[in-house]
């Protein structure tokens, strides 16, 4: 999966491929909520800014900036609240949509390829934790295994080996299951929690979806979350048409927490987008819009598309509020006692 997506010159986010796009058209192959509707943007700035002066700063940190539209949405909204934005991605060919699109601020811009000793701030993250490269388990006749990948002649094919790994709880009942476990996110949240907590206060907000582990590894779910998308349609062969398409896993948010929580952050809340973005105020952007913004912000709130299939976490280390400071995105609806 890493080099499917991240190998220079050859994986999915390495490719120049449009990517971001509301039509198959255009090239595009999926839609993310900045694209869909400014007001996203807009929206979440006011959870930035508080976090902002909750935090004593006037930095912001972007993690996978996509196109750029959420950092001019951020940028243009918070104005003289933010004295540096920063970009940590991986994609070079990214990087330059994103100083394209960012052109208007490019002497507060600043791109980074690893992470600092410290950051303080507000740091933002949009669809970033469902692409980071997961682990296949799968049980069969009661027994765990790695699910690999082999070379059959032209074509590649899953093979597994036996594995001492276990999905992070148990699967109830007997029947053969396939799932994933997140090494590498969780790794990166407790690199990311060591990063803030070396800083003078920050706070972190991830959108993406996905689910507590409770439902991520009910029993129900037999076939678990990784798909890959393309041209706007989903499937679930990943080992065909290799870095012409997305590859992604639903996040287990129970396991973001507690990376986070183990290395000194508190939760400041877990709740759904539609939730968060009603608390950040985005009803009363939506009556000063268009119809059509209107409509398309519709999409960020209703249950059957983006409301609640993806959540929002945030997390909090030091600042002059101390890090338990009560977040205007869950100030309603907030659900971490399930995570």
């Amino acid at each position: 999966m890493q080099i499917a997506l991240y190998e220079p010159g050859l994986g999915y986010y390495a490719n120049t491929s449009p990517k971001f796009g509301p039509m198959p058209v255009s090239g595009s192959d999926f839609i993310t909520a900045p694209e869909l509707s400014p007001l996203f943007g807009q929206a979440l700035a006011n959870q930035v800014a508080e976090a902002l002066a909750a935090t004593g700063s006037a930095e912001v940190w972007e993690f996978g900036a996509g196109s750029g539209a959420l950092a001019a949405q951020l940028l243009r909204a918070l104005g003289e609240k933010v004295r540096r934005y920063h970009i940590v991605d991986v994609s070079g060919t990214l990087r330059e949509r994103q100083q394209a699109a960012l052109a208007p601020w490019k002497d507060i811009v600043q791109w980074h390829d690893t992470l600092p000793a410290a950051i303080s701030g507000a740091v933002v993250g949009n669809e970033v934790l469902d692409a980071m490269p997961v682990q296949l388990l799968a049980r069969v006749n009661g027994d765990w295994y790695e699910r690999g990948v082999a070379l059959h002649g032209e074509s590649f094919a899953w093979a597994d080996r036996p594995t001492s790994l276990r999905p992070p709880v148990g699967i109830e009942g007997e029947h053969d299951v396939v799932t994933e476990v997140h090494p590498q996110a969780r790794a990166f949240i407790a690199t990311l929690a060591g990063c803030l907590r070396a800083g003078t206060g920050g706070a972190a907000f991830f959108i993406d979806y996905g689910f507590p582990e409770a439902e991520y590894y009910h029993p129900q779910r037999i076939g678990g979350t990784l798909v890959c998308h393309r041209a706007h349609q989903v499937d679930d062969n990943p080992l065909i048409d290799i870095g012409r398409k997305d590859i992604t896993a639903h996040v287990d948010f129970t396991g973001v927490a507690l990376a986070a929580q183990d290395e000194g952050l508190t939760v400041l809340g877990y709740t759904s987008q539609g939730r968060f973005l009603l608390n950040c105020g985005l009803a009363d952007l939506m009556q000063a819009a268009s119809l059509q913004e209107r409509a398309n912000a519709m999409k960020l709130l209703a249950e059957h598309e983006m409301g609640e299939l993806f959540k929002v976490i945030g997390f909090a280390a030091g600042g002059a509020q101390g890090a338990g400071w009560a977040a205007l995105g869950f100030a309603a609806g907030d659900r971490s006692h399930r995570l």
